[in-house]
């Protein structure tokens, strides 16, 4: 069983860091709030990574057995299954309990330790890791305090890397996604312009491809060295019912009141079924950018 800490949430961000929250970044921790009480459906409805970024992780950051890794916001574990199969001890920083409680039941037994709490907050020793990971879910930590922590966590010459699953590639077609705008039209028209390419609604917002903001954020903390920068293309295909659980797991949608999500859900499903076979097949992409700790 994995050991699981609760973080004291009165603790500074770092040495020298306070998180201050404004009024919209409030609004932000709130949303990222949303899915601890859905852990069960995160669970179910979001796929993994391609094989290749964690292979990028071995060339690019020596990911490799011992490495000791801390990963921010790894959910139920879809990265963090991954990366302890290669052999890396990681402390996993999770905000939600629920969530934390299916990540140790999918991976406790193994070299992993859970700290439930925000990672602006916990208390984590200061050069004591190789790899500063975040699958997914940095843009739910304030970039003014998330990369200095990282840094101060790293070993000289430790890496960061930051990766996103992007539903959508705005360089291939996807049938599925022109297929849904008339139902989002209909019952949720708010969540067309949620984001810009990729699945509507989904968090497939530009922040992850937005190359030159996210180079330049880390650059200008002076911390880290040249950043590396890639897009791993690959295909999703997913059942009814997967782009059901897929949808409802996406922090937008979960804002929906609940009956209109439940209708909505349902009639993805359904034209899956009755538009494409039954499958769903959609290009997806996984930037990733990784640099070293100076």
């Amino acid at each position: 069983m994995a050991p699981v800490y609760f973080a004291d949430a009165s603790q500074t961000a770092g040495p020298g860091h306070t998180w201050e929250v404004d009024s919209s970044f409030d609004l932000h921790c709130q949303r990222r709030a949303l899915f601890s009480g859905s852990a069960s459906v995160y669970d179910a409805g979001r796929p993994g990574y391609p094989a290749e970024v964690f292979e990028l992780l071995a060339t690019q950051c020596g990911l490799e057995a011992g490495s000791r890794v801390v990963e921010i916001g790894p959910g139920t574990g879809q990265a963090t299954g991954p990366l302890l199969d290669a052999g890396a001890n990681v402390v996993a920083v999770e905000l939600g309990a629920e969530m934390a409680t299916l990540l140790e039941e999918n991976h406790g037994s193994r070299h992993l330790t859970i700290v439930v709490g925000a990672f602006e907050d916990v208390d984590l020793p200061a050069q004591g890791f190789d790899i500063v990971a975040s699958a997914t879910a940095f843009h739910w930590v304030d970039p003014a305090v998330g990369l200095i922590r990282s840094a101060d966590l790293l070993r000289p010459g430790g890496s960061l890397a930051l990766w996103w699953n992007y539903f959508g590639d705005p360089h291939r077609s996807d049938p599925f996604h022109d297929a849904i705008q008339p139902l989002l039209q209909s019952h949720a028209p708010q969540l067309i312009d949620c984001t810009s390419g990729g699945a509507p609604g989904s968090g497939a917002h530009p922040y992850a491809l937005d190359v030159d903001a996210r180079v330049d954020e880390i650059g200008r903390t002076g911390r880290f060295g040249a950043v590396r920068y890639e897009a791993v293309s690959w295909t999703g295909r997913h059942s009814a019912s997967e782009i059901h659980r897929m949808f409802g797991s996406f922090s937008p949608w979960l804002a929906l009141e609940s009956t209109v999500r439940g209708k909505l859900l349902d009639a993805l499903a359904n034209l899956v079924e009755q538009d494409f076979g039954g499958t769903v097949r959609r290009p997806y992409l996984t930037p990733i950018y990784t640099a070293q700790r100076i």
